[in-house]
């Protein structure tokens, strides 16, 4: 039998959508978001800094109950007011089985959540501190990497529904090919994740379906065919010759 998806689809409740002018109904996969089947593993989102992955992937973390910033879904905290209001027009579908685990983790903004943890471990309370479930080391004792490791390796339990907005961003290569690896007994163990990414390590995931954004609206490609794979390969095959390219100076002489 095969693995039933956490969450299913992800469409706009109404059509056509309100204040399409306006952000973020401008974005053209926003406004035109059909009917988006998430596969039971993993879903990466691609494209273009503005093509709406981030924007889309915070809407579907506020409309399953998580935070602004972040963090598992018992973190409501704010610092500064920037969401949209995507999430309120969003239809979500989840299937029967429900997650034993969440976590939405914002590269951006995961200091932040960091902070807030070790705030609410100062305070009195009932519940045991929250800190430790991350591993031995707070998270502003560690590198912004190893803090995000330390949240793949140690915090998540699996069994659990992940959202990841752009997890490589502190990452070394080294540590990419790490976070594959973690994300692999993520996924070996249950859990459902759906990744905004840059990332063309992380994109070769195998057991993954990818979304790619860009002006005509959100369509489904193969690794090979993404950007990050193309450019990348290009660049590492070619760079003596496309560094030429790229930093050949003007020849055209300044005014005087």
């Amino acid at each position: 039998m095969s693995k039933e998806p956490f969450l299913r689809e992800v469409s706009l409740k109404r059509e056509p959508v309100p204040e399409p002018e306006r952000y973020p109904f401008n974005i053209p996969a926003v406004r035109n978001l059909g009917v988006m089947q998430m596969h039971p593993d993993v879903t990466f989102f691609v494209g273009e800094n503005g093509s709406g992955k981030s924007t889309l992937l915070e809407g579907i973390a506020l409309a399953m109950g998580f935070g602004p910033e972040g963090g598992t879904r018992n973190m409501r905290f704010e610092t500064a007011s920037t969401t949209s209001l995507l999430f309120r027009a969003l239809k979500i579908v989840r299937s029967f089985s429900k997650p034993k685990d969440y976590y939405f983790l914002r590269a951006e903004s995961f200091f932040n959540v960091a902070t807030e943890i070790r705030k609410l471990d100062e305070e009195p309370a009932y519940s045991p501190p929250v800190g430790p479930s991350y591993g031995s080391r707070g998270l502003h004792e560690q590198s912004h990497g190893e803090s995000f490791m330390a949240l793949l390796v140690k915090k998540l339990r699996g069994g659990g529904l992940y959202l990841f907005d752009e997890p490589e961003a502190a990452l070394s290569p080294n540590r990419q090919m790490a976070a594959l690896s973690a994300i692999h007994q993520l996924v070996l163990e249950g859990s459902q994740l759906i990744i905004a990414t840059h990332s063309p390590i992380l994109l070769a995931y195998p057991r993954a379906k990818i979304l790619l954004f860009d002006a005509s609206g959100i369509s489904e490609v193969k690794y090979e065919d993404t950007e990050h794979f193309a450019v990348t390969r290009d660049f590492l095959n070619h760079y003596p010759r496309r560094l030429a390219q790229l930093l050949e100076e003007d020849d055209t002489p300044s005014p005087p």
